[in-house]
């Protein structure tokens, strides 16, 4: 990729991110062909999808909060901390009316991997410590 092709997103030009911690790589892309329209996120062989809408959605909802949030990240087997990112992401009272992730087995971890790229759109802040990260809308 030259360094005019900026990562927009497609498959092709990617999102390569990092996790707040900075402790883990991972890419994500969308697929607006998918039914739903999904987002997709490759963390090594394991790969999660989102609603693509969430984006959108996660942002609207750090706007409306209005402070900082904590990430809350937890796989679909565990129970997300209350008011948490996590939690919000599969609540039954968000546009979506449940679980942004899509793939079964694998809809946790909104907590961990959405926050990285509405950092990296410009949408909101992140901290980046070892543990127990927040993030709030731009």
């Amino acid at each position: 990729m030259s360094l005019r092709e900026k990562p927009d997103g497609t498959r092709d030009r990617l999102w390569n991110l990092k996790t707040a911690p900075g402790t883990a790589e991972y890419q994500m892309w969308r697929d607006e062909t998918a039914d739903p329209p999904a987002l997709v996120c490759q963390v090594g062989s394991t790969q999660l999808r989102y609603h693509l809408r969430c984006i959108e959605d996660l942002h609207a909802m750090l706007k409306s909060q209005g402070d900082w949030m904590p990430l809350g990240a937890a796989d679909e087997q565990k129970d997300a901390a209350p008011g948490t990112i996590e939690a919000w992401g599969r609540a039954a009272d968000n546009p979506v009316g449940g679980w942004y992730g899509l793939r079964k087995g694998y809809r946790g971890r909104f907590g961990m991997y959405l926050p990285p790229l509405l950092e990296a759109l410009g949408l909101a802040e992140l901290t980046h410590e070892p543990r127990n990260n927040k993030m709030r809308a731009l």
